[in-house]
């Protein structure tokens, strides 16, 4: 009976101590800027290796339902985010600024770009002239596709531009003559479909367009009423990201058990791109400097998009990312 009894104690205190460790994690919302993608894969990688919950935290990823992703973090409907240094500029410098900043850029340079068929035979901003452009309604994204057509001589006037209707590609065959497509994921699905496109990154057509996208944002609220939750979020997403850069293949594999419908062979290929871009040029997974803030922020006020430029110290941070 003693034995039974003690074997009893030690299995209460066991169940104890489990629910105790339970009650310990700290819940954390990530919200993401889009549908989840490989881009977002070195969070995803935390999450299935329980490295978030190695540093406390119980995290949920989950898609924008309602409203910009940095809207609902400034408002509180998320703990973290994924967004782009355009969406932070603008939501920094509109009339009402929204209270967020930058924490870490998921991808070094911007990989992304204009995209044509070459069926059409358009091959530079020059050629955009009376054409059609699909956008996607992202903020400053007219007036990247104006400076690129005005420094190749071309009339903006002349662009024709559509709201996308989320057709793909294939729309490029069609009465859309022009999109905005990104190398990890819309150029490796034209690969696989053996659809033959024009390709112009925009950092090759103006150095200031290479900024961060993505990035992840967090509240002015969490970095000052909880920052050692943004310091063990940043390191279990930075471990995940690291692992992503190393094991391309496993880390699309994880990915893909979130997402099942997707294809593996897509996920595949833009992993292994991705891989050699979550660090390039940099020694630490996530870093930002005053540079590329201050150079796309020059950009927009150029252009009339903002009317006074906002220090690159008051849109980011590289405070809580853990030491290379």
């Amino acid at each position: 009976m003693k034995k039974l009894l003690i074997c009893l104690l030690v299995l209460l205190l066991a169940c104890s101590a489990f629910a105790f460790a339970e009650e310990e994690l700290t819940d954390v919302t990530v919200i993401l800027d889009y549908v989840p993608n490989t881009n977002h894969t070195g969070m995803y990688v935390a999450l299935a290796k329980g490295w978030y919950e190695e540093e406390g935290l119980n995290v949920e990823i989950i898609e924008p339902t309602e409203g910009a992703t940095a809207t609902l973090i400034a408002v509180g409907r998320g703990d973290f985010g994924i967004s782009y240094q355009e969406e932070v500029t603008m939501a920094l410098t509109s009339e009402d600024p929204l209270p967020i900043r930058a924490i870490a850029a998921v991808i070094q340079h911007n990989t992304s770009g204009f995209a044509t068929w070459v069926g059409k035979d358009i091959t530079s901003p020059a050629d955009f002239e009376n054409k059609t452009y699909s956008c996607w309604g992202g903020p400053g994204e007219e007036a990247v596709i104006k400076s690129v057509m005005t420094e190749a001589g071309a009339d903006f006037d002349t662009l024709n531009i559509v709201i996308s209707d989320g057709s793909g590609f294939s729309a490029l065959e069609g009465d859309v003559d022009i999109m905005w497509f990104y190398e990890a994921w819309d150029n490796i699905k034209c690969e696989l479909a053996g659809f033959d496109i024009n390709y112009m990154p925009v950092r090759d057509l103006d150095e200031r367009l290479d900024y961060y996208t993505p990035l992840l944002i967090t509240s002015v609220d969490m970095i000052e009423n909880n920052p050692e939750t943004v310091r063990k979020f940043l390191a279990a997403t930075s471990r995940g990201y690291v692992y992503a850069i190393e094991n391309p293949d496993e880390c699309a594999e994880i990915l893909g058990s979130y997402v099942p419908d997707y294809d593996m062979e897509l996920l595949y290929r833009s992993q292994n791109y991705l891989a050699d871009k979550y660090m390039e040029d940099v020694d630490r997974w996530g870093e930002m400097s005053d540079e590329v803030w201050d150079r796309y922020t020059n950009f927009l006020v150029d252009y009339g998009v903002i009317d006074e430029p906002i220090a690159a110290s008051d849109c980011y941070t590289n405070e809580f990312l853990p030491e290379a």
